[in-house]
């Protein structure tokens, strides 16, 4: 390969379509998703930014395209293919959908025990409890149920479990919503730093322009059943679509785009 080709995406998609009965959500969708980015999904209501999640994980059968996802054929119906995208990806659903009767720890220790069965008990209470503190949770949580946390911890547990196998690749499926704006940023900048830590590659829907103006590296917008965009924030704004146009030009944007100015500038400050 020469020096200057540039890596192959860890997510690559090819005419995608999907169809509940005679609706049609995706027709001819291509999307790439590079190595190491953060990548926002964004679309109006039905536009199936979910499916779409879905359809890349194997969990929804498209009905038509092809997609390959860390180098594996996404598609395919062997065994070892199916293992090798579920033992490298993490996802975590909208609303965190953790199992109610068991604690954080047991969670989290649930694809642990799935993958590695063959590790003692110790070091998958190790393990989890390294995962709880890597996604900002205090110790004690490890042995809380799911329902004596608040609506961020139980999110902040959610991204402990789907951490727990060391992914390259992590799902986010509305990972802010429901969280109050101090909450937000907070879960954005811990997403930032896990990502740079840990080298992660970010698949994130998300309605937040908060979050896509602070963390996203590209944006890829759905509409008309496909990505119409996929692209640094600042050549997103400039696309002449009726919907991009009105979600990045109004009142939320602006505000959203003040407030990544200021924090830049104040990181800027106040670097040595």
């Amino acid at each position: 390969m020469p020096d200057n080709a540039s890596p192959s995406p860890i997510i690559s998609v090819r005419g995608l379509t999907n169809r509940f009965g005679e609706q049609v959500v995706h027709e001819g969708l291509d999307l790439d998703v590079q190595r190491g980015e953060i990548l926002g999904v964004v679309g109006g209501s039905g536009t199936g930014k979910s499916v779409l999640m879905r359809s890349i994980l194997g969990l929804r059968i498209p009905d038509a395209g092809e997609m390959e996802v860390l180098g594996t054929d996404a598609r395919s119906s062997r065994l070892e293919h199916r293992q090798h995208i579920q033992r490298n990806t993490g996802v975590l659903f909208q609303d965190g959908a953790l199992f109610s009767s068991l604690t954080v720890g047991e969670n989290v220790q649930v694809p642990l025990k799935e993958h590695h069965g063959e590790l003692p008990d110790s070091w998958r209470y190790e393990l989890a409890l390294l995962k709880v503190k890597l996604a900002g949770l205090p110790a004690d949580a490890l042995n809380k149920l799911p329902s004596q946390l608040s609506g961020g911890m139980r999110k902040r547990a959610g991204l402990a479990r789907a951490l727990a196998l060391d992914p390259p690749l992590l799902f986010l499926d509305e990972p802010t919503a429901g969280l109050d704006p101090i909450g937000a940023a907070a879960f954005d900048r811990l997403i930032r730093t896990l990502q740079q830590a840990l080298g992660l590659t970010v698949f994130l829907i998300t309605h937040d322009l908060d979050t896509l103006y602070a963390i996203c590296d590209r944006v890829a917008v759905l509409a008309d059943r496909k990505v119409v965009v996929n692209a640094p924030i600042a050549e997103v704004e400039k696309l002449d679509h009726p919907w991009v146009q009105e979600y990045f030009h109004g009142p939320r944007a602006r505000a959203a785009r003040d407030g990544r100015d200021a924090y830049l500038e104040r990181t800027r400050a106040e670097a040595p």
